[in-house]
């Protein structure tokens, strides 16, 4: 058993080494105030949706871009109706966007499809806008998202990205535990790294870059099974800062079923792997010429859950190997618990700390918004056992996920009428 508690010290070492910074960073939004924005330049923006049979939410979207505060005249919609089934296209034409249609079997996933579009626009609109947002067909804008993700362009930032909430927090405990993450992650990660002055990430939609950045890589060219790390640790390699927008709020629907959540939380646990296998040694390198931005990435990429799979493995090991010895297992099932329970009370207390702060901005019930805090430490957990079928498993694929949610009161909140 001596060996297995000089396991869980060096582990326990290592996790406070490696993710320490992100508790210091959930104090800089209450004692560091961000700078002023620069004088405001009014650009011409391309918006891409690339959707794959989303004919129950894309008009949504779409009305909630044409209820923006931003000029009109400088924003242009552009769907890729991607290997759809349905009346996406028709829909989104309806609409007021400019379609695309594009069937492929073979190249399956939202990069591909953003590739695509991108020739298309590039074809037929050559040299037109200074940027290019991009959206998922589920997501809903509140109506200034575009004028305040303008100002943070027009501070010279090539590449942007804005406060993600949620349409179904309420819905159930997965939906809120997506939700709860992604809140925190925009407003105690992104919004900190942008008030320290170093790079925030890309988290999946409502994103903004630049035709210089698209020019760089000569269109979309990041097709990992999460493309959005790799477009980010890519540009960050290339010495771009990533800008984030506080006051650009998107909501974007979760999974609710489990199913699905596995299903996409495998996806990215093998997308994480992915991108460390390509970048890891540019990151490391980075590292070591003291960019605090890789050495963040490098966190991103191979997070806290890579590292607990290893402790439990150890733990295994070493209680086989005790029960061999004729000693107990008990003591390491002991660990083990107390490995769990750990883990438990941090993500709980992240949990409390972010629902309390955002309250506000948590579109779901005071009870449930107390209930989802005990939850979300369990739903965080559950990328344990996906971890481990991610680091061995070879055949995760893009799987489109189900969206229905239409919902009145997050529509409102968004068009300002609430």
């Amino acid at each position: 058993m001596d060996t297995i508690l000089t396991i869980n010290i060096v582990i326990a070492v290592v996790f406070t080494c490696c993710y320490a910074y992100q508790l210091f960073f959930l104090a800089v939004p209450f004692t560091k105030k961000q700078e002023p924005h620069k004088p405001e330049v009014l650009h011409r923006f391309a918006i891409l949706i690339c959707a794959r049979n989303e004919e129950a939410v894309i008009a949504d979207l779409i009305q909630s871009i044409r209820h923006q505060t931003y000029d009109q005249s400088l924003l242009t919609v552009f769907v890729m109706a991607d290997n759809c089934t349905d009346a996406t296209a028709d829909i989104a034409r309806r609409e007021g966007a400019v379609v695309y249609t594009r069937f492929n079997r073979e190249k399956v996933g939202k990069g591909y499809a953003l590739e695509q579009l991108l020739l298309h626009i590039e074809e037929d609109y050559p040299k037109v806008y200074d940027g290019f947002f991009v959206f998922d067909a589920d997501n809903v804008l509140d109506c200034r998202f575009v004028e305040e993700m303008n100002r943070t362009f027009s501070d010279g930032y090539e590449v942007v990205t804005s406060y993600r909430n949620s349409k179904n927090y309420g819905d159930n405990w997965i939906s809120a535990g997506y939700a709860l993450w992604f809140i925190r992650e925009s407003r105690y990660l992104n919004n900190s790294r942008m008030l320290l002055g170093t790079s925030c990430a890309v988290s999946g939609t409502g994103f903004l870059f630049s035709r210089q950045v698209m020019e760089s890589t000569n269109g979309w060219k990041f097709h990992l099974l999460t493309e959005d790390i790799e477009f980010s640790v890519h540009h960050i390699l290339q010495g771009r800062k990533i800008g984030f927008c506080a006051d650009a709020v998107l909501y974007d629907e979760q999974p609710v079923t489990f199913r699905q959540s596995w299903r996409q939380r495998l996806r990215w646990a093998r997308g994480f792997l992915q991108v460390f296998r390509k970048y890891g040694f540019g990151l490391v390198k980075g590292i070591g010429k003291g960019h605090f931005s890789c050495y963040d990435m490098s966190m991103t990429v191979m997070p806290a859950y890579i590292l607990t799979v290893g402790l439990i493995i150890a733990y295994l090991v070493g209680g086989v190997m005790s029960t061999a010895e004729g000693i107990s297992f008990l003591p390491c099932l002991m660990y083990i618990l107390q490995t769990f329970l750990g883990l438990y009370v941090v993500l709980f207390l992240v949990g409390v700390f972010t629902t309390i702060t955002e309250w506000k901005r948590i579109h779901t019930t005071p009870l449930r918004k107390v209930l989802y805090t005990v939850t979300f430490p369990l739903f965080m957990l559950t990328y344990i056992p996906i971890s481990m079928v991610a680091l061995f498993s070879r055949k995760v694929q893009w799987k489109p996920i189900e969206h229905h949610r239409a919902d009145r009161r997050v529509l409102e909140t968004a068009a300002g009428r609430k």
